[in-house]
């Protein structure tokens, strides 16, 4: 059991959400205020990405992302950032040649993923530890070893700790190594992601085996998707974890009833105080996770 939770929030995501509800943020004010009320609420952590504002799809522009951090730092409200860095490693096969690229390809650099991470400095950003296939269609998230290795020595080089988002086993695996090589400053932090069409699915005993795999000494958090968003917070919590809430991964309050992310954070906090645990400030959440990087 964890009686000391870090509680982030991942305020808007990639996906295709902003059709399903209004709450989704989309522009830069929109996010940078969805992670200064997340904070508000009791978040210590705010996952960021950004969205194109005229078509609401998700985008790596550094432009944007520079806009929204400018935003959340220049407000009276204290936030741990959390840039997300899994932008740019789409590939899809074309229908004719499926060695070539087709419709929705968007693949670049290791050094390129990082650029809006160089230019911000966050104190923390995301690092998915492997290739995964995507969903049913015949999109496959490709994040190779040398690909990993080259972003985790540029982010201990800039004093950015990389949250190593991990899938399924293998990843772990992965992780573990580039620990071992000592790409990963101490503490090493560990992000399990349950339910994502095809990884690890989301069930307590998947969430078990994960953590038991993790590297002694590392912290961690984990998620659920959708309906299961809360029954996997409280489960992390109970198997001693830190949890993820937000908009990026479920848009719903309860059945039918639409969240914002200031709402589905109070839930988490209602929910890991009732287990007789409590959220943690972002200055606590930063002792506890050994941040080096900015701060506000």
């Amino acid at each position: 059991m964890n009686y000391d939770v870090i509680v982030t929030c991942a305020v808007t995501g990639a996906g295709d959400t902003t059709n399903r509800s209004e709450h989704v943020p989309v522009t830069p004010k929109q996010i940078a205020n969805a992670a200064i009320q997340a904070a508000k609420a009791g978040a210590a952590v705010a996952h960021i990405h950004v969205r194109d504002p005229e078509t609401g799809k998700g985008s790596r522009d550094p432009k944007l992302f520079k806009e929204v951090v400018d935003r959340v730092r220049d407000s009276d409200t204290d936030v741990v950032i959390n840039l997300t860095a899994g932008m740019g490693g789409d590939w899809v096969p074309s229908a004719q040649d499926p060695a070539m690229p087709g419709p929705g390809t968007d693949m670049i650099s290791a050094e390129e993923r990082l650029r809006h991470v160089k230019d911000c400095l966050p104190e923390i950003c995301s690092l998915d530890c492997g290739t995964l296939n995507f969903g049913d269609g015949n999109e496959i998230y490709i994040s190779t070893p040398p690909m990993l290795r080259e972003m985790a020595a540029l982010t201990k080089q800039w004093g950015v700790k990389p949250e190593l988002e991990v899938f399924e086993l293998g990843h772990i695996r992965f992780a573990t190594q580039m620990i071992t090589e000592g790409l990963i400053a101490d503490p090493p932090m560990f992000q399990i992601c349950l339910g994502i069409p095809w990884g690890a699915d989301q069930s307590v005993d998947t969430m078990k085996v994960m953590k038991d795999h993790l590297p002694a000494g590392a912290t961690w958090a984990g998620f659920g998707i959708s309906r299961m968003q809360m029954p996997m917070a409280a489960t992390a919590i109970a198997m001693g974890g830190n949890i993820r809430v937000g908009l990026e991964d479920n848009i719903y309050l309860d059945r039918g009833v639409l969240a914002t992310n200031g709402q589905l954070v109070t839930r988490a906090v209602e929910i890991l105080e009732r287990m007789g645990a409590r959220a943690l400030t972002p200055q606590e959440a930063r002792n506890k996770l050994n941040l080096t990087g900015a701060s506000k």
